[in-house]
């Protein structure tokens, strides 16, 4: 099971974490699984704050994979106005199963891979922002936004901000790997207590549920 991570200038680390971090506890359990980096061009991404992070493949060059997660943080804006980056999330998606984190959600919707579908995104914000759930509603009014841990939308999913992140990444692991491999990730992560606290409080949203892919 391959996993694409799209990444992009001004990535917030904490999306960086819970996407290769998870997967990467992951493969202890699934070692078949794998993953990769993707932005524009292979090479140096420039995260929020200065951290640097190399993407193995560029849009032009990247193999196949089974799911593209998009990850989220400030840069966000600028990924969602750019064409290229918009035509390769529209490209992928047209056939295979996508996912975000945090604000990774923006991006998706910038390509019209949300409209018509049950989506969330970040909440919490310091005053001077606008929380991004809900410039997602004004923006895209084809999309319907609700405010909790994770939503499934047929072969989409879509997770909370920050380390809710990790909550998306388990469900998705849940739903490619089963819910053995999940648990098993969520314990050696020492995050079975939050995942279980998050679930009660946020429970998770499954809108025209299929399988995001074969096993």
């Amino acid at each position: 099971m391959r996993y694409g991570i799209l990444l992009y200038d001004g990535v917030e680390p904490i999306d960086v974490g819970a996407t290769f971090g998870v997967l990467s506890m992951a493969r202890r359990v699934e070692p078949r699984l794998s993953f990769f980096g993707i932005a524009r061009s292979a090479g140096t991404v420039v995260c929020a704050n200065g951290l640097r992070v190399v993407a193995d493949h560029g849009f032009a060059t990247c193999p196949e994979m089974d799911i593209l997660v998009v990850t989220g943080g400030p840069g966000w804006s600028a990924a969602a106005a750019d064409p290229e980056t918009l035509a390769f999330v529209r490209r992928v998606a047209a056939g295979t199963a996508v996912a975000s984190i945090c604000t990774g959600a923006m991006i998706l919707a910038g390509a019209g891979v949300l409209d018509g579908r049950t989506a969330t995104t970040k909440r919490e914000v310091i005053a001077t922002e606008i929380p991004p759930v809900e410039v997602l509603r004004e923006r895209h009014p084809t999309v319907t936004v609700i405010e909790t841990s994770v939503v499934q939308s047929g072969r989409v999913v879509t997770s909370g901000g920050v380390s809710l992140g990790i909550d998306g990444m388990l469900h998705v692991i849940a739903q490619l790997h089963g819910a053995d491999v999940a648990n098993e990730t969520a314990r050696i992560l020492e995050y079975q207590r939050a995942w279980a606290a998050n679930r009660s409080a946020l429970p998770p949203v499954l809108s025209e549920h299929m399988p995001l892919a074969a096993k």
